[in-house]
Order: C-alpha cells, then structure tokens, then sequence
C-alpha cells in the first residue's frame, strides 16, 4: 500500500517490501537526525556501536543487544492506566526528556483531568472481573504506581478521585475494597526515552515505530530500544511484585503509551514485541494485563499519531 503506516500486517514479507519501498523518504525527511548510511540499522542495530551500554544522550538509559527472559508468573494482579491528555499532546509534541521526572511540565489538560476521573468505573470494572474468578486470590487491596512524570502522576492522582464519586464509591464499598491513597512512583514507568527525537513533532514517531517492528533492540536516533522498555519494565514489575509477597493485591501501573503498549504485549507473550504500537492505548484508557495472547484487544494498522492524543 501507498500509506507508510497503513500498510498491511498479514505477513513480514509484505511489511518488509512496503518498509524497504518508503524508507529512504523518510531518512530524506528525518536528514536532520540521520545520514542515509544508517539504514544498516535494518542489517546491524545501531546498539552494537555503542560499547559503553548506555545511551549517548541520556546515560541513565540502558542499551541492551536482546530481549529480556519472559515474564515469570506474578503473584498479584496487575493494570495499566494510561495518563490522560497532557499539554505535551495538545503541542503534538514528543515529551520524553528525563529532566521531566518530578517536574509539573506538560500535565494534564482539563480534558485529561476528566479522562482521569472517568477510568476509575472502567478500573473497577476490570478489579470486579477478578474477583468473580473462581480462580483469584484477592486482598481485596488496591495499589497506584506511576511513572514520576506530572502527566502519569496527576492521571493516578485523578482517578483515586473518581474513586470517590458517589457511584463509584458505592461500588467500591459493596466490593469490600481498600483502596491505598498514595500514589507511589516508580522510575522504571517512565516514558520510553526517544533521544534525539525527544521535543519534536509528534510525527517524527514514523522514524521509530516501524524499525522497532524489524528490530526491537534498535537505537536509531539514540532512543531507547523496545528491548531495554521490555527490561525494565521487568524489573520494575518483578520488584513490585516482591514488595506485596503476600500475593493477591490488586496492582494499577500508570504510565505512557509506548511503555504500556510494550508491557501489555511482553507480559502477553507475543512473539514479536516489536509489534506493540498496533495495540495503541487510548488517553485515560485502562486495560489488564494479561498473560497470555488471547487477552490482547485486535491490533490495528499503525497510524500516524494524532495532535492531542
């Protein structure tokens, strides 16, 4: 097809032919960042220039030549909120600098203080699936981690709010939840770091998403691989997991969409993780993780991203 980003995903032979058909056009449109030289990055990933193992622009982000073991059986369980609209997404601009940790740079818009709100029902929804498994342990005790970014933060911020509306506490009172009112974070939910990329427009994703379908421990302009996300989203959800050994809570991870995305299809075990942008979460939107495919929504044709979401 025509469309860089909708073509079709039935087989790798088609996606590698459309790929290898438009990928000159945008190392012409991207000459800024790269050299028409870096397309060996299909061949041989960038990363094995980098003997330092750590990323140029930012030391504080690994580089890693392989996907991570797979995700081992978790005790507790487990969902992903994405932050609602931020300032960043009405700019239409990438927001991935580390320097945002802790800041209050690009929060939430009213909207996404409204989106917020509004993925508490959808999270009690989710928690009362789970408790009407026959097969789930549950403390009946909610957890919020988030990613120190003010978007993420003041995302989980909002939605213990909703918790508190009228019929959503109603709810939450009949399930004999106890839900913690802290929001704890975590750096390992940050934003997935898109190096020199990091502040353009929100269409200079092209340059990335498509590669990481190819080779997800790619780091063409200095971003952070889908392997190093998948890595340490591991190990952050392995030492979560290990904070709350009794088992059985009920855990919410609030974070970004290329983190989330990368998470759900990881913990899925889908063979190639690299595909996780067809999985795009919404603003606000909140979904379990689940462990196996089948619990994955349809993927759907990459898109070029939109201002505001």
């Amino acid at each position: 097809e025509s469309s860089y980003f909708c073509y079709s995903t039935r087989t790798d032979t088609k996606m590698k032919s459309t790929f290898a058909a438009v990928l000159p056009l945008f190392i012409a449109t991207a000459s800024g960042f790269v050299s028409p030289s870096s397309t060996s990055c299909i061949k041989k990933p960038v990363h094995k220039l980098f003997a330092t193992g750590v990323n140029p622009q930012e030391p504080s982000v690994a580089v890693v030549d392989a996907m991570p073991a797979s995700l081992p059986p978790l005790k507790n369980h487990y969902y992903l909120l994405r932050h609602g609209q931020s300032t960043a997404n009405v700019e239409g601009i990438i927001s991935s600098a580390r320097s945002l940790s802790g800041s209050t740079k690009h929060g939430l818009t009213l909207l996404g203080i409204e989106q917020g709100r509004d993925s508490a029902p959808s999270l009690i929804d989710f928690i009362e699936q789970d408790l009407n498994n026959d097969d789930t342990t549950s403390t009946k005790e909610v957890y919020f981690y988030s990613s120190p970014f003010a978007r993420a933060k003041e995302t989980a911020e909002q939605c213990l709010a909703g918790m508190r509306a009228n019929d959503t506490a109603k709810r939450i009172e009949e399930l004999g939840l106890e839900v913690h009112k802290e929001v704890l974070l975590d750096d390992g939910l940050m934003e997935r770091y898109f190096g020199r990329l990091d502040g353009t427009e929100l269409l200079t994703y092209a340059y990335v998403w498509p590669v990481d379908m190819f080779d997800p421990t790619h780091t063409a302009f200095d971003v952070e691989s889908v392997a190093a996300v998948s890595t340490r989203i591991r190990s952050t959800i392995l030492d979560i997991d290990s904070k709350h050994d009794e088992g059985g809570n009920h855990i919410v991870l609030t974070s970004h969409a290329d983190v989330l995305q990368i998470t759900q299809v990881y913990a899925s075990g889908l063979d190639n993780v690299g595909k996780f942008s067809q999985y795009r979460f919404g603003n606000g939107e909140v979904r379990k993780m689940g462990r196996t495919v089948d619990t994955l929504p349809e993927p759907v044709p990459l898109q070029p991203p939109q201002r505001g979401s």
